[in-house]
């Protein structure tokens, strides 16, 4: 069991990380694309929360986890609200095969900075994408390592310079970030960035 499915039970009981979701979906949302309906992939999905919040926005919204503790909370939560157009499942993009269904959407919330190739991954969700599908991430901008407050061997956040270049190294195009979120602990800020990019092709 790995640490995600030792806490799964109760992330959704911070309230910092559900108002960080509905921040985070809002603008999201007022960036997707309209009048067609829409296939998304929520990648790291955890319980959840971010693609729940927008579940209404998708005609089919996979919630995807490497976490069984996570994704038996998610499920739990989806069969709940009766959301028949919502399931979720176990997929890791950088161990199995890329499956064979395309979406519109892809999009993560603080999961990248947990995933240690971040090119590959970048080029696995242009693969997942339909042409000219769109690519949400939002994670840390780049911090001192304060963040995670245990043993933590990934990623100490982002430069969106560097990370944009990435993006358009793997077939990313309109590439473009905003600031929807900012945890704060006691007097520390650490500002979330969510970057937009579009499939080339």
């Amino acid at each position: 069991m790995n640490r995600f499915d030792q806490v799964a039970g109760e992330w959704d009981a911070d309230p910092q990380k559900v108002e960080r979701a509905q921040a985070v979906a809002a603008a999201i949302r007022a960036r997707l694309p309209r009048g067609r309906a829409l296939r998304g992939l929520e990648y790291g999905a955890g319980t959840g929360l971010l693609g729940l919040a927008l579940a209404d926005a998708f005609a089919h919204l996979t919630l995807a986890d490497v976490s069984d503790g996570m994704l038996a909370v998610a499920r739990e939560k989806i069969a709940a609200a009766g959301l028949a157009h919502v399931e979720a499942r176990r997929l890791d993009l950088l161990a199995d095969p890329l499956p064979k269904e395309r979406w519109d959407v892809v999009f993560s919330l603080m999961a990248l900075h947990h995933i240690p190739d971040t090119a590959a991954i970048l080029r696995r969700w242009q693969a997942a994408l339909t042409p000219g599908g769109m690519l949400f991430v939002c994670d840390l901008d780049q911090e001192d390592g304060s963040f995670h407050r245990y043993a933590f061997h990934g990623h100490r956040g982002f430069d969106r310079e560097a990370l944009a270049g990435l993006a358009e190294e793997a077939g990313f195009r309109q590439i473009d970030f905003a600031t929807p979120y900012v945890i704060r602990r006691g007097d520390r800020a650490y500002p979330l960035f969510l970057l937009r990019a579009v499939k080339s092709g």
